[in-house]
């Protein structure tokens, strides 16, 4: 009696397991998302590296390739996180919607209703099972009061104190003990063969009501079947054909480079094949060749545009490379990428921050492939133009003026893990001071109260009321 407590949890277990799987399917989801943006991250600023490099001609293009095939495998899992959110997510939601009705006072109304079932199939035959067990209770409390009665009779002929009346009265209990057993085991047999005779029946009602729960789960297992193939769809990549094209493609890119076409190249546009420009008598002219100094170069007005002499004259470029000219306007840098996340969902509570160098123009090498070298030789001046003391010394010409801000104490909104050894470290609610305004790229740089100076996401804090 009450054992089909067990059956009833299982419709409470089912609602509470398509939550499980609707939070499973959200989270791959969040995975996928945050490996296409890692993808596309690292395929932006690798690309822009190499562009930069100095590698060149074919096997340029063919390392551009995994770039390439990066940015369509971001794709790729953006259309699975999709899909897994879309439509499979979506799709059990619905479903648990549909097969499970909250009722106004707490739980379900098919927990309700099988619980009710159950309990009336089960109230006539635990009704008759609890006279059986009062029978039986009784019966048994007359057999020890007829041993008890045996008993006494038995050591009351060894005492002689007792007198016959007293004898007497000991054996009318002994027989009044035998007809009581009698008919408690009468009455016991009598109702424990109405419990057998009403078992079948009990058992009928009993199983229809379970066979009515079975239904409920089968439909809900089918289901996750169902569901869970249509994930598992959803995430082999190696069944569609634009996954295998990705990888065919990278493939051929690859063999297409030419260590003999890349020589060929390089010798004819920047070797002995390229075309030359020989010193020539030149006029004099006050307008067309006025030199100026270094330090004429370096005043700012509204913009400065240092300009590489092309040493050898119609030198040919390139294809699809940068210029050797390089234009910079005061108190502004250009940022190779921009902060904006693709990926940022509004649903999304968590965010992910790409490391700092991400933001933050960097060179794979000393050099540059398109950087324009200096046609004086003099030995007065080392062949760096921006390396004199006239030219700020070691600093970078093209970094921006900053001047210092006030100071100014804010609030982290956010944990962030510093990636690199100039930034900091903060947990949600920390305080910490601002010392300069965001840059271009979205940094600020800070310091916190252990005296530790850095720079941190400017979108990570805000300011103290």
């Amino acid at each position: 009696v009450g054992n089909y407590k067990r059956t009833v949890k299982r419709i409470d277990d089912g609602h509470r397991l398509c939550n499980d799987l609707m939070n499973c399917i959200h989270e791959r989801a969040r995975i996928e998302k945050v490996y296409a943006q890692q993808l596309t991250e690292w395929a932006k600023r690798w690309k822009q590296l190499v562009e930069k490099g100095p590698q060149y001609g074919t096997v340029e293009r063919a390392w551009c390739a995994f770039m390439s095939e990066a940015e369509k495998v971001s794709e790729l899992h953006l259309e699975v996180k999709s899909s897994l959110m879309n439509e499979d997510f979506e799709k059990i939601k619905n479903w648990q919607k549909e097969a499970f009705h909250k009722q106004m006072m707490g739980g379900f109304k098919e927990t309700k209703e099988a619980e009710d079932g159950f309990r009336k199939a089960q109230k006539p035959w635990a009704k008759k099972l609890k006279e059986v067990e009062a029978s039986k209770k009784a019966y048994h409390a007359a057999c020890k009061e007829e041993k008890l009665a045996i008993s006494r009779e038995t050591n009351s002929k060894a005492d002689p104190a007792l007198n016959p009346e007293q004898l007497k009265k000991l054996q009318d209990k002994v027989e009044r003990s035998k007809q009581d057993v009698l008919k408690t085991k009468e009455k016991y047999e009598k109702s424990l063969k109405e419990l057998d005779n009403a078992t079948p029946q009990y058992m009928e009602n009993m199983e229809q009501v379970f066979e009515q729960c079975q239904q409920f789960e089968e439909k809900r297992l089918r289901f996750f079947r169902e569901v869970l193939l249509e994930v598992q769809k959803h995430l082999d990549l190696s069944n569609v054909a634009s996954y295998k094209n990705i990888y065919r493609e990278l493939e051929q890119n690859i063999k297409i480079a030419d260590a003999v076409e890349d020589l060929r190249w390089f010798r004819a546009n920047q070797g002995p094949g390229m075309s030359m420009n020989w010193p020539q008598f030149e006029e004099w002219s006050a307008d067309l060749n006025r030199t100026l100094s270094r330090r004429e170069k370096k005043k700012a007005s509204d913009g400065v545009t240092l300009t590489g002499i092309n040493q050898t004259g119609d030198q040919a470029s390139q294809p699809n490379k940068h210029s050797s000219s390089l234009s910079v306007q005061s108190n502004t840098v250009q940022s190779v990428q921009s902060s904006y996340n693709p990926f940022e969902d509004e649903d999304d509570t968590g965010s992910t921050v790409s490391e700092k160098e991400d933001n933050k123009i960097k060179n794979v090498s000393s050099y540059e492939k398109n950087q324009s070298y200096p046609t004086d030789w003099s030995d007065e001046e080392s062949n760096n133009p921006f390396s004199s003391t006239d030219a700020n010394g070691d600093t970078n010409p093209f970094d921006e003026d900053t001047s210092p801000a006030m100071e100014v104490r804010v609030r982290a909104l956010y944990d962030y893990e510093g990636q690199e050894q100039d930034e900091l470290s903060f947990k949600a609610g920390d305080e910490l001071t601002k010392m300069e305004n965001e840059d271009e790229q979205g940094w600020c740089k800070g310091r916190l109260d252990n005296g530790q100076v850095g720079l941190y996401p400017a979108n990570y804090v805000e300011p103290i009321q």
